[in-house]
Parts: structure tokens; C-alpha cells; sequence
């Protein structure tokens, strides 16, 4: 059984697909449970996503959650963008609302958003890498709101460069952000869109998955990053044999913020 933790839909800017479009491809593929998780990004220059009207959103799962309760289940989750400076509006958000999951990630700095690559401007490669990964430090040791980290090693997928930095550059930072995750009682995520990306490693890359391992990192949770059908749960036959292989017993789903374990 398959538990998809990133998804999303036509709630977040850049999907067109209707939740129950997904949940419908979910059921075919024989998904045990999955969680939405919509993009909530604030104060981006040029930003195509909009703040989600909450309550329509909870409104749309529930209703879900009731029509296919005995075929799957169904949990409420975010996809967080988080910038250093607006830790206490995404604070307010998972206060206010009755969240399963959070996913923590990091799509935007300095309120560029690393898609459209001007963050990379009059940067070098090292610099852009550095950067990113003192960000996300920065923000994980204020923002405490969240379950996993989302695609951590992202800034791979941007940059328009010829091949990626080895992560041994970034050693001592990327510990130090692992160190943190698991002493706040915190997880990480293998993000399947590494394969839609073509990037050469897995995302987080093997590295980081066996750093994380190593450092007693065991709350983990798999996610297609899926924004229509086709994506949904893809590669999870191989990713999930991979997780046991480096060693990980568990994966991880959630139900109130609280991680529930499932053992591989």
C-alpha cells in the first residue's frame, strides 16, 4: 500500500486539476491514504499563487473525505513556502486551521521565487547553493509549525547550470539543518519529482536520505509533488524497497500533526 503525501490541486496557482480528479486517480492506483497539499507562498514578486480561501478548501476535503471514506483516505494538509520574514504568518495559518500535515519547504528567497531564476542573478553556483541552504537553516530554527521538510535539496532543480554541486560541498549546513529537524521532533520527505526534473540523484538526493539516516532522522514521508493524474504516486514502487534498503524501517503518515508509523 501506497501513502502519497504531496499533492496538489486546483487550489494551488499552478494546478488545474479538481481534487476529486485526483482522489478518483488515487483510488485506481490503490493508494491507501492520501494528503493534499496545496501551495500557501506569501509576499513573492510576480508570484502566480494566491492565499487559499481556507474554508472553501476544507470544505472540498471533507466532502471528499465522506463520499470516497470507504474506498480511501483522505487528510488535510499545506505546502508552506516559507521566507525567514513571514514565520509568524505561516505560524498564524496552521493556528487557525485544523491541519493533518505541513509540509515545510522553501520556493522563495529574498521574495524570489527560484523558478523563474533571478534569485540566480550575479550569483555563482556556490554562492546560490549556500545561500539557499543557510535559508532554510534560518527558517527551521524559528518555524516550528510544521511535519517534514519539503524537497530540501530543490535549489538543484533551477539555476540553468551544467551540472549540480556534489553535496559534500554543503556538508557541514545540511547537518546542521538535519540536526535540527530531528531534535525538534521533525521529518523529511522523498519527493518523487526528481524524476520529472531528470535530475541524475533522487530529491532529497542518497546522500542526505543516508545523512539523515545516520543522524537518527527516522520520521520520513513519500510524496509525488503530483499536480495532475499522470503524477500521482510515481516511482513509489521504487522509492519505497529504496528506503528500506538504506535502512529506514517506517514511513511516516500523519493525523493531527502527530506522525504515525508504517513499517516498510
Amino acid at each position: 500500500m501506497f501513502y502519497d503525501y504531496h499533492m496538489h490541486s486546483n487550489f494551488s496557482g499552478d494546478s488545474k486539476t479538481t481534487m476529486e480528479d485526483m482522489v478518483k486517480k488515487s483510488i485506481d492506483l490503490g493508494l491507501k491514504e492520501i494528503c493534499f497539499t496545496d501551495h500557501v507562498d506569501y509576499d513573492i514578486k510576480d508570484s502566480i499563487y494566491e492565499k487559499i480561501n481556507y474554508d472553501k478548501y476544507f470544505q472540498n476535503i471533507e466532502f471528499l473525505k465522506n463520499k470516497y471514506n470507504n474506498k480511501i483516505s483522505i487528510k488535510k494538509g499545506i505546502e508552506l513556502g516559507l521566507q525567514r520574514h513571514i514565520v509568524d504568518t505561516c505560524k498564524k495559518d496552521v493556528d487557525d486551521y485544523p491541519f493533518d500535515f505541513v509540509i515545510c519547504s522553501i520556493h522563495t528567497i529574498d521574495k524570489l521565487e527560484l523558478y523563474f531564476n533571478k534569485f540566480f542573478e550575479g550569483k555563482t553556483q556556490l554562492e546560490s547553493y549556500q545561500r539557499y541552504y543557510e535559508e532554510l537553516y534560518t527558517v527551521v530554527k524559528t518555524f516550528k509549525d510544521y511535519c517534514v521538510l519539503g524537497h530540501l535539496d530543490l535549489i538543484k532543480r533551477y539555476g540553468d547550470f551544467d551540472k549540480l554541486l556534489d553535496d559534500s560541498l554543503f556538508y557541514d549546513i545540511i547537518e546542521s539543518i538535519l540536526k535540527q529537524v530531528i531534535s525538534d521532533g521533525k521529518g523529511i520527505e522523498i519527493n518523487t519529482s526528481c524524476f520529472r526534473y531528470n535530475l541524475p540523484d533522487l530529491t532529497p538526493s542518497k546522500y542526505i536520505l543516508e545523512m539523515y539516516k545516520n543522524l537518527g532522522g527516522e520520521i520520513i514521508t513519500t510524496g509525488s509533488d503530483s499536480h495532475n493524474p499522470s503524477q500521482i504516486a510515481y516511482q513509489f514502487d521504487y522509492i519505497y524497497p529504496l528506503l528500506k534498503n538504506l535502512g529506514f524501517k517506517y514511513i511516516s503518515t500523519f493525523n493531527k500533526m502527530n506522525p504515525e508509523f508504517i513499517k516498510l
